[in-house]
């Protein structure tokens, strides 16, 4: 299995019959019949007895229990299964066989209600994919954030310290396979996860960075960090600018994988504004009570770039973390001011508030500079995102139409949630400034196709580019739902795995 890190459970595959496990909570997965007022099924395939299935069903009918995605019922002590706790949850509606989705929320709601050390799940599944789902669903439910809990605190949610999936399936060597794969990508998210939950006065750019260097040793990542005497002299005008009103200094990230047979070059760079006030165009007290989350882009990418290079694939990663506190002073920079970008791009700042487009515009002319295959960049960038698009779905636009077609198809395979959405040219001109080469506003109406309209101004026209504004998604500040927890959610994480995996296959068929 993968490398964890200390907090993470540990994941087993085991033969044998579900009730006989001895754990602190067995998770059954549960759907609705056919009929006008569902009643729940339990598969057959789950291992449990006839007689087992049968009294879990009478109980779950008596508590008007009907299968339906997300719901989770806990018995406790039922005959003839040996763990303490039984947690039944739905599957919803299922054509034929769960998708492996279904698995994967399933999974992730039931591990998530549990409060004890010890979980089995019994789930009707064989193939390599859906034991998998099974396995990460699990994993990304079992994430708690507790770092920041006194001694005093009167409950600590338990943290899960062991799982064990039962399948007959456990010694194929291709399901141990991808299990294991399906475990470095859960342990990625929770990485991005744990970054984003972070409180801002514990992860100031300098921190941001200390942790990639963390990640890196005994890796075959290798770190670069830009400090703010380098990024000056550099001309990364964009980053400066923005973390100039902040004693807490500026940082460019650079993390390189480059494995010997590569066969293509991608660049993935995020937003990393570690706390974001608004800067002098200041946001409203409460919409910075969340504004920690400001850098999972940067997270995102610097989880996926560790992920991948621990998975072997045979991309070249060079991945870029602009990192900067926007906040305001005396020195912080001023809307009306006019800031040179890394490169020579001049541009108007109206408003210190659209500020991670600033940091991004540096890093994307870097990340040009290596002349990459594609590059992709993730960025909680935008309100209007959330506006058009809800807090579940994320937006993705590109230069190029198959690129943003491949994000949408790498997001469906690995469970997320990406709608595309386009660049209109007609939105172009509200960019410009009547005296620097770019305004870093535009037109209200249509703000996330503006800013990535923006963005697209600092990427040569031969190279493929995409855009991912994840502002909603990247922080639930709604109830927790299937494995997804409150607060940060390490969104694309999974979606970058996925698009790189993705492109490598093809150009190896």
């Amino acid at each position: 299995m993968a490398a964890r890190t200390a907090s993470a459970p540990s994941l087993k595959l085991a033969p044998g019959k579900p009730s006989a496990l001895r754990v602190d909570a067995l998770i059954v997965p549960v759907s609705p019949d056919s009929s006008d007022r569902p009643n729940p099924l339990i598969s057959s395939a789950t291992g449990l007895t006839l007689t087992e299935r049968r009294r879990l069903v009478e109980a779950l009918t008596a508590l008007g229990a009907t299968g339906k995605a997300d719901e989770v019922v806990t018995l406790a002590r039922v005959t003839g299964i040996d763990a303490t706790t039984v947690v039944c949850v739905g599957l919803g509606a299922l054509d034929k066989d769960a998708s492996d989705e279904q698995l994967r929320r399933a999974a992730g709601a039931g591990v998530r209600s549990v409060d004890v050390e010890k979980v089995g799940l019994a789930f009707p599944v064989s193939s390599p994919s859906a034991i998998a789902a099974v396995a990460q669903g699990a994993l990304l439910g079992a994430y708690r954030f507790t770092n920041f809990r006194g001694k005093g605190t009167s409950h600590v949610p338990t943290t899960v310290k062991s799982l064990t999936v039962v399948t007959s399936e456990s010694r194929d060597r291709h399901v141990r396979e991808a299990v294991r794969q399906a475990e470095v990508v859960a342990e990625a998210v929770n990485r991005a996860r744990d970054l984003v939950n972070t409180p801002p006065s514990a992860l100031h750019p300098v921190e941001m960075a200390d942790a990639a260097q963390k990640f890196a040793a005994g890796s075959n990542v290798t770190v670069e960090v830009l400090d703010e005497e380098a990024l000056a002299s550099g001309g990364y005008g964009g980053i400066m600018g923005v973390g100039q009103g902040s004693v807490n200094p500026p940082r460019l990230i650079q993390l390189t994988y480059t494995p010997t047979r590569a066969t293509a070059h991608i660049a993935l760079v995020g937003k990393g504004i570690t706390f974001d006030s608004g800067g002098l165009s200041l946001k409203p007290a409460q919409a910075m009570e969340t504004m920690k989350c400001d850098m999972g882009g940067a997270a995102a990418v610097i989880a996926a770039t560790f992920a991948l290079a621990q998975l072997g694939v045979n991309a070249q990663i060079t991945a870029y973390a602009a990192c900067a506190e926007n906040m305001p002073s005396g020195t912080a920079q001023r809307p009306g001011d006019v800031l040179t970008t890394y490169g020579g791009t001049t541009v108007e700042v109206l408003n210190t508030d659209a500020e991670g487009r600033l940091v991004l515009a540096d890093a994307l002319q870097r990340a040009a500079e290596d002349e990459p295959d594609l590059i992709v960049d993730v960025a909680t960038l935008t309100g209007a995102q959330m506006v058009a698009l809800g807090t579940r779905v994320s937006a993705v636009m590109a230069n190029d139409d198959d690129l943003r077609d491949d994000v949408v198809r790498a997001a469906d395979t690995s469970g997320e949630q990406f709608w595309p959405m386009p660049l209109p040219v007609e939105l172009r001109p509200s960019l410009d400034s009547p005296i620097a080469d770019l305004a870093n506003i535009g037109d209200r109406m249509g703000g996330m196709l503006t800013a990535g309209l923006f963005l697209q101004e600092f990427i040569p026209a031969d190279t493929p580019w995409a855009h991912l504004d994840i502002a909603g998604p990247a922080f639930n500040t709604g109830k927790a739902h299937d494995y997804t927890p409150v607060g940060g959610t390490g969104a694309s994480v999974r979606t970058l795995v996925q698009l790189v995996r993705d492109l490598v296959d093809a150009r190896s068929a």
